[in-house]
């Protein structure tokens, strides 16, 4: 059998890291084209030597020379900008990895699917800010999309592709985050080192603090939504403190398929990685006995409103998720930088979306006039709670 060729977006995030652990596992079996990553030169760097990668990209131009330096001696292409990121769609990867955290994924992921190959979707922004134009792209280019979040690729592997209309409901599991059991005084105290340590998952600052405030459960059924052929009323989500469950597909019969397993994202990465067979992990084997309970609640959403603002977002539809992921990435951004406080955030994002209300986008560059129009309205709406 032929080696795969791969390319990682992304490959000094948490995701990105994972997929090279289980890549370099099995030389043989694959071929790394290119790898990116937004301006870590020293892990980039390392990664492309290790895996004798093709190209290595950084995505700040300002650090080109020093990629380049890093890399002398080689035989490792080097490049840097936004450009040459997305670019690296047209070098023959027969299977990418989208691990560009944030909207900035957006424009790399789609230059991807538009080369035809398979794209292992660990990027949800781009689904929430531009679901239709992502499923789009990658039905009319022929591209399959696999999805990488572990709740996403657990309903994958759970629903009956063929018979969705044999499917009443899909419920995403959230750990509930380092906060589960604070109270909202105590939440409003928070500080960003305390917000970003999981208690389950090793995951980057943006997506922890998404996942304290169950922002990252709303972003992930909005992504769902995209996904799955189900209508935005047949999605939820429930609190479940083990993560060992990670999605729940309800079928009309009453049978429930779920998907198990110890929290460890090279799970779903190998599932993708992979697809349509399996291959062996080094992730600590599931033990029910001694994992003793598994618990379920539904989630507070006096307490954690950023969900109940997701889903109002995801009903309505438009250009409201396109408003929802710009606002919540420049209020996250603001709170770990300690300008703004923990609650503040869906404060923040509710206030934009009371402010801004345009047309659905019909196109891309719809989809950026908005994301910027959006961000400068939260900015807007930071001040006067800051003020």
């Amino acid at each position: 059998m032929s080696r795969r060729k791969i390319s990682i977006l992304g490959a000094t995030g948490s995701i990105g890291t994972s997929t090279l652990d289980l890549v370099e596992r099995e030389p043989d079996a694959f071929e790394v084209v290119a790898l990116t990553a937004h301006s870590d030169v020293a892990g980039l760097a390392d990664a492309a030597r290790r895996t004798r990668a093709a190209i290595a990209v950084i995505g700040d131009e300002r650090k080109y020379g020093a990629l380049r330096e890093a890399l002398a001696g080689s035989g490792i292409e080097a490049a840097a900008g936004a450009d040459a990121v997305a670019a690296t769609a047209t070098l023959g990867a027969d299977w990418t990895m989208a691990a560009i955290v944030g909207f900035a994924g957006l424009r790399p992921t789609l230059a991807a699917l538009e080369a035809g190959g398979t794209v292992a979707l660990a990027n949800k922004e781009s689904l929430v800010a531009a679901g239709a134009l992502v499923t789009e792209t990658a039905r009319k280019c022929g591209a399959t999309l696999l999805p990488v979040d572990s709740e996403h690729n657990a309903v994958f592997q759970c629903f009956d592709h063929a018979a969705p209309e044999s499917i009443r409901k899909v419920t995403l599991t959230a750990s509930g985050g380092p906060f589960r059991d604070w109270t909202i005084e105590q939440m409003a105290a928070a500080t960003p080192a305390q917000a970003v340590k999981h208690p389950n998952w090793s995951m980057g600052a943006k997506i922890s603090v998404d996942s304290a405030t169950l922002m990252n459960k709303g972003l992930e059924l909005i992504e769902a939504f995209h996904l799955f052929p189900l209508p935005a009323d047949a999605f939820d989500a429930i609190v479940h403190p083990q993560s060992v469950v990670h999605a729940l597909v309800a079928y009309v019969d009453g049978s429930v398929l779920a998907q198990l397993g110890t929290p460890d994202m090279r799970t779903p990465i190998a599932h993708s990685l992979a697809w349509p067979r399996r291959m062996e992990t080094p992730c600590r084997a599931l033990d029910l006995a001694t994992t003793g309970r598994l618990d379920f609640m539904a989630p507070d959403l006096e307490r954690f409103p950023a969900l109940g603002i997701a889903l109002e977002v995801m009903a309505a539809g438009g250009a409201r998720p396109t408003i929802l992921n710009a606002s919540n990435e420049i209020a996250v951004a603001a709170f770990l930088a300690g300008r703004i406080g923990f609650m503040d955030i869906p404060l923040i994002v509710r206030k934009a979306l009371e402010r801004y209300d345009p047309a659905r986008p019909g196109c891309l560059d719809d989809v950026f006039a908005i994301d910027a129009e959006a961000r400068a309205i939260t900015r807007e709406a930071m001040e006067s709670i800051t003020a």
